[in-house]
């Protein structure tokens, strides 16, 4: 490696230089403020973090030694409530009983509702799956989580599909599966 050998132990048996001893202070610093955070924290933060216990560092060394140490931020998907059970409505018979298995086409089909964050706000898709093909029959979006929204999907699926038998059409309790104008179109 063209170095000499006492070179190469003098460097072995050298004692860390204080950078060192300062960026491993850091990195247990660094890791007890990510963990705290459960995992969530990223540079900006950890370095907010050691700023209010008097530490002075930059943000480029937290997120060097963030990086060295392999840990990274972890995203918190936004929560929206999409499901809201009104108490005074009747409850229907669960069918199913958590069986979503069918042995042929349009004998059991699933609805709900689900939401996508965009740059303009939230979008709400409703969607009806067969559960034969999992294939989705009918679906639905708009900005607005209403009655209008699930019955849209449900009269595409209609449309779609030539209902001969029996139909099962599991959905949750939500205030749209529940209402007067849904009911009436099932």
């Amino acid at each position: 490696m063209g170095v000499s050998t006492s070179g190469y132990y003098d460097w072995r048996d050298r004692e860390p230089s204080e950078h060192a001893k300062r960026d491993q202070e850091l990195a247990n610093m660094i890791r007890d403020s990510h963990v705290n955070s459960h995992k969530i924290y990223g540079s900006p933060r950890v370095h907010d973090d050691l700023k209010a216990d008097n530490q002075k560092v930059s943000r480029k060394r937290v997120a060097r030694l963030m990086q060295e140490q392999g840990l990274v931020a972890r995203c918190v998907k936004a929560f929206k409530k999409t499901t809201v059970v009104d108490p005074e409505l009747p409850v229907a018979t669960n069918l199913l009983r958590q069986d979503f298995t069918a042995t042929g086409p349009n004998q059991r089909w699933t609805s709900d509702i689900t939401y996508i964050n965009t740059d303009q706000g939230w979008l709400y898709l409703a969607v009806v799956m067969d559960l034969y093909s999992r294939t989705i029959v009918g679906w639905a979006m708009d900005k607005h989580m209403t009655v209008e929204l699930v019955m849209a999907a449900l009269n595409m699926a209609l449309k779609n599909r030539k209902i001969t038998s029996k139909l099962t059409l599991h959905s949750d309790r939500g205030s749209q599966y529940c209402a007067g104008l849904y009911q009436q179109l099932l």
